[in-house]
């Protein structure tokens, strides 16, 4: 099994600022993405990672993802991979939370309700659930670049809870998270780590 499983959330991009769920719409970087990118590598260049060069590379095909990832040094090293995509949000693609709260309820919660027209949260499930035994059965370290909510999903999945969990969990932009391994058992090991944004 993989000793870990290292999650990068794509840098910062103007529908992330404004809250608005970013599906497969394709939204570039801003600046402040880019530079939390190249932060972010920079980090991993130095210890304890000191540039992860046994790591194996896979990325999220859409633009912010891929060119987090570029930015972070790892681009030449990626393999894309549709199973990294972002939830698909169907009708609410583009919108913001309180926006969806007013066509499906206040109460509306995607980890519960999910979208209407998009990705089912069975089949986002799946999906994750490939990934996560993609990075258990591999004999090293395995680094990610993807989005916001599949990205819990994946912790959520990691740990073997229900998507639901992903409800609990922020994850910023550029952010990174290491799921490991603790007593045999799947483990948080560091979470929405943006200490090199500081």
């Amino acid at each position: 099994m993989a000793a870990r499983i290292l999650l990068v959330r794509h840098g910062q991009t103007e529908w992330s600022r404004t809250g608005q769920h970013t599906g497969r719409t394709d939204v570039p970087l801003l600046a402040e993405g880019r530079r939390g990118a190249e932060l972010l590598g920079a980090r991993l260049q130095g210890p304890p990672w000191d540039g992860l060069p046994d790591v194996e590379v896979r990325t999220s095909p859409l633009a912010r993802a891929r060119e987090t990832c570029a930015l972070a040094g790892f681009g030449e090293r990626a393999e894309d991979w549709d199973a990294l995509l972002e939830w698909d949000y169907g009708a609410y693609e583009g919108l913001t939370s309180p926006q969806i709260a007013e066509r499906a309820g206040p109460d509306w919660l995607i980890w519960r309700d999910g979208v209407e027209g998009g990705e089912r949260i069975a089949d986002v499930t799946a999906r994750v659930d490939t990934v996560v035994e993609w990075a258990r059965s591999a004999d090293r370290d395995v680094l990610v670049f993807a989005h916001g909510h599949v990205l819990r999903a994946l912790g959520a999945r990691w740990l073997g809870f229900g998507l639901d969990f992903g409800a609990r969990v922020q994850l910023d932009p550029a952010s990174l998270s290491i799921l490991g391994w603790s007593y045999g058992a799947p483990a948080v090991e560091r979470w929405n780590d943006t200490g090199h944004l500081g």
